[in-house]
């Protein structure tokens, strides 16, 4: 049923408290719960014994929380963000190693497919200039970085898949370069996550939407991940290159 696998959660707020939850609810065995530098020092024997790490942590102590991972040979699923300006570093870090590591800026399905969908019209819209793109996203208060990762993840795709735009721009509204993407983030009560990607005309606008109705999701996408991670060592990718690889049955 749950295949003996042994997890470690690194980070223990409320995205740490929904993985615990649900691994717990599902049978399987954790064996360490890691939360800052005392619990490192108290639990690493622990953490050795994992399988597979899942980290929601902070963006300022990620990359440490990967490196020691990697350097312990434990598997790790990480879905903290605010840490890509080190993402080559790591990758290297983790190849130096033969270590295993998925990271991604969201792990639901829901937001995978309307990427997906995001990339698709930014294509089409590449064929009609007098629409001009805008990426909107709003979370909880507590969240540290922004704009959120998944918010950066799709104005990114939308540069890749569109030549009249080369880069984005955090902004409450001001105007923007012709060929810069306006991002605007806002912080809410305990929003868990809406992303919208609005195109406008004089004529007419599209907008898509995807709107997280708690933190489930996210949850059960890096629990799935790790399981597909513990079944493919070595593997070093984002969420989304594990996905299509696997015909989106992961």
């Amino acid at each position: 049923m749950n295949e003996k696998i042994k997890f470690a959660i690194l980070g223990y707020g409320k995205m740490g408290k929904m993985v615990e939850s649900m691994l717990r609810a599902s049978g399987y065995d954790i064996v360490a719960i890691i939360d800052n530098e005392e619990e490192w020092q108290a639990r690493m024997d622990d953490f050795r014994t994992a399988d597979v790490a899942i980290d929601f942590s902070m963006p300022s102590v990620a990359v440490s929380n990967m490196v020691r991972a990697l350097e312990c040979h434990v598997p790790i699923v990480v879905g903290t963000t605010g840490w890509y300006d080190r993402l080559d570093e790591i990758v290297a870090k983790a190849k130096s190693c033969h270590g295993s590591l998925v990271y991604g800026t969201n792990f639901s399905i829901g937001v995978y497919l309307f990427n997906r969908m995001n990339q698709w019209l930014a294509s089409e819209m590449s064929h009609y200039n007098q629409y001009a793109v805008s990426v909107e996203e709003t979370h909880h208060t507590a969240k540290k970085d922004a704009p959120s990762g998944t918010a950066i993840t799709l104005a990114e795709s939308i540069v890749s898949h569109h030549p009249g735009y080369s880069q984005w721009q955090l902004c409450q509204g001001e105007p923007v370069g012709k060929e810069v993407i306006p991002v605007q983030a806002h912080r809410v009560g305990e929003v868990a996550g809406i992303h919208q990607i609005q195109w406008s005309s004089p004529e007419d606008e599209i907008t898509i939407i995807h709107n997280a109705h708690g933190r489930q999701g996210f949850a059960a996408g890096a629990i799935r991940t790790a399981i597909w991670l513990v079944q493919h060592p070595g593997a070093v990718c984002s969420f989304a290159e594990t996905f299509e690889e696997h015909n989106h049955k992961l």
